[in-house]
């Protein structure tokens, strides 16, 4: 084939025949051919296209092109067309991005082309960056999230208990957005962890400290709804819990485990 076995990568892949003699290998073993691979195909794939397709492709080209894109790639990508022809074809179709209110351009950069945004777009795409995601939080987890915050150190048992379902996923979701964080464990049979409110808690929800928080008579005033027990104890947020608490390393992301 007259080329050396190390730029076979430079090459369609199914033009190179089983037994070349430059492909280390391949002249040891004859097997049919493929009926898929047609040896051929894509040959002539570039022939006959107009200015206004090679300006279609040349820029799916430069979109997926994480580097300045070089014009002697665009013309082995594009094998049958004249070196000038795509060049015409890129020039045309940065006059095309020159155009009034497109958010992106066509430059020359590194010896090669790239699309790149426009300066005056700078602003707000930086502020795309500083722009985070809301949190979004379900009814079922804002219910856990409130027991937690009036009832701390609180067990999964406990939460259970007053909101009458299973509450392991709520609190893992909990806790994957940081709004809650493991205190430690109570020091009674089985251990069980503690869940205690975080710092992102209170920034979510814009209080200096628990002390911020609500107090339980207002709620209490309005009715004690369909969780009563939510009200027994006193609304001092940082009341002690009558069992001893050990205290343990916080993990980040840690998983509820049964108790």
């Amino acid at each position: 084939m007259g080329m050396e076995s190390s730029d076979k990568t430079d090459m369609p892949a199914l033009s190179v025949r089983r037994n070349a003699p430059g492909v280390e290998g391949t002249d040891a073993v004859e097997s049919a051919p493929d009926p898929s691979c047609k040896p051929d195909e894509g040959a002539g794939l570039a022939d006959g296209l107009n200015e206004q397709e090679l300006k279609g492709i040349i820029e799916a080209l430069l979109f997926v092109s994480r580097e300045p894109l070089l014009l002697d790639k665009v013309t082995t990508v594009l094998a049958g067309q004249p070196k000038v022809s795509i060049h015409n074809a890129m020039k045309a179709l940065q006059q095309d991005y020159d155009q009034d209110g497109r958010g992106l351009q066509i430059v020359e950069l590194a010896g090669g082309y790239a699309m790149v945004t426009r300066a005056d777009c700078a602003p707000w795409i930086t502020k795309l960056n500083t722009v985070k995601a809301s949190v979004k939080v379900s009814r079922s987890a804002l219910e856990t999230l409130a027991i937690i915050a009036y009832k701390q150190p609180a067990m999964r048992a406990e939460i259970e208990q007053i909101r009458g379902v299973e509450t392991s996923s709520v609190l893992r979701t909990l806790l994957d957005q940081k709004l809650i964080r493991i205190v430690g464990r109570k020091d009674i049979p089985g251990r069980p962890i503690l869940y205690g409110t975080s710092k992102t808690f209170l920034q979510k929800f814009g209080l200096r400290d628990l002390r911020d928080l609500p107090p339980l008579r207002d709620f209490a005033a309005l009715g004690q709804g369909e969780n009563p027990e939510l009200f027994e104890k006193s609304d001092d947020p940082h009341q002690a819990s009558p069992d001893p608490v050990i205290q343990e390393p916080a993990h980040e992301h840690p998983e509820p485990i049964p108790m």
